[in-house]
């Protein structure tokens, strides 16, 4: 039989009781110890309203919003190392969000689903397989199913939304995820078709603002009862992998990567990455030998790695000529180069021409038609 609380008053009982005594609690501890203080309710709330959107919300009105959802909680559960998903998502749920409790007893655990942690602000401690590392506002990690981690926030600011999402899930809600050529469907590919590896995938966005939109309605509908919360759930989470994959994709790290024989992956990843990009680096990311990589690229592109690095390169420097106003000094620190002199001298052996002069030609043809653009 479940028990109710809000997320106020839960997480206000946390820590509470990490400041009395100095101890700190696992989730299920923490719900027994309430349960025991007769401080939560056998009577369900009023359902959240339906209509409710909470994206154009400051961070400080959602938190506040967030202490008022309940927490429906089930005493004498015992604290394990391996967490089912039907402990913690509901039945009728595909995606299930919480806002991560502070202060809780460091415990490392696995799972059967995937868990996406969202650092909104502030910061947290990710312990993974041996591994400790601190994630910021703007990091994000999604942890496959089997793989040992704990995330602990130590403070009263920092928030962090923790996505879960079935592993079933995947087989037909997100089919057009799975089939597509790139570096999270891969990471999503490999796991559900058997492989057991502890891994994480690992972004970083600077401006989080959409990210917080999207992660705060589909958290809104985790808590509303209607008949179409469960899929518009769904929804805003195909929306968040879009825009990690839209705009994220050059601060991709994984904790443990296999290739396989896909090809495309690799050129996927020179492309988000090529700025700064050197053949060490790439060799260590995918785990091949440096000479072996070289081949893979000769044989799948017809050309060296520095040579499709330079193509790469002068392929983005052109349009930055012709479609911004952009400096050259700008432009080449852009496209990877150190200075201008050294990004101009590299343009002229390639085109025969000085980037301002690529400009003044290209940009006088651009102008030819500006005058019937302004009639249509």
């Amino acid at each position: 039989m479940p028990y109710y609380i809000t997320y106020g008053e839960f997480q206000y009982h946390l820590q509470d009781y990490f400041k009395r005594t100095g101890s700190r609690m696992q989730f299920p501890e923490m719900t027994d110890y309430l349960f025991r203080k007769g401080m939560m309710s056998p009577t369900p709330p009023p359902e959240l309203p339906t209509n409710k959107m909470f994206g154009d919300l400051t961070d400080e009105e959602f938190d506040k919003a967030v202490n008022s959802f309940v927490l429906a909680l089930t005493p004498y559960q015992s604290v394990s190392s391996d967490v089912p998903e039907h402990d913690i998502i509901p039945l009728a749920r595909d995606v299930y969000i919480i806002r991560h409790p502070r202060y809780t007893r460091p415990y490392k655990h696995t799972h059967n689903y995937f868990e996406i942690n969202f650092v909104a602000s502030g910061e947290c401690d990710l312990a993974f397989e041996n591994e400790q590392r601190v994630l910021k506002a703007g990091e994000l990690c999604i942890i496959a199913p089997s793989s040992k981690h704990d995330v602990i926030i130590n403070d009263d600011e920092s928030v962090v939304f923790t996505i879960m999402i079935r592993k079933s899930t995947f087989n037909t809600t997100f089919f057009s995820l799975m089939s597509q050529k790139n570096l999270l469907s891969h990471f999503f590919r490999t796991i559900l078709q058997g492989d057991a590896h502890s891994n994480y995938l690992l972004f970083y966005s600077d401006d989080i603002h959409w990210l917080k939109i999207i992660v705060r309605n589909a958290m809104a509908e985790c808590y509303k009862q209607d008949t179409f919360s469960n899929s518009n759930a769904i929804n805003w989470i195909h929306l968040f992998f879009s825009h990690l994959l839209r705009d994220y994709s050059k601060t991709v790290q994984f904790y443990n990567y296999q290739l396989g024989t896909d090809f495309s992956l690799i050129l996927q990843y020179i492309q988000h990455n090529y700025q700064t990009l050197t053949l060490a680096s790439l060799a260590e990311f995918f785990h091949y030998s440096e000479p072996h990589l070289s081949t893979l690229i000769k044989q799948n592109t017809g050309c060296g790695f520095t040579a499709l690095i330079k193509q790469l390169r002068m392929a983005d420097a052109t349009s930055f000529l012709i479609n911004t106003k952009m400096k050259i000094s700008e432009i080449a620190e852009c496209v990877g180069y150190n200075s201008a002199d050294h990004f101009s001298r590299i343009f002229r052996s390639e085109y025969q021409m000085s980037p301002q002069e690529y400009r003044k030609k290209h940009q006088s043809a651009e102008d030819l038609f500006q005058p019937m653009a302004q009639v249509n």
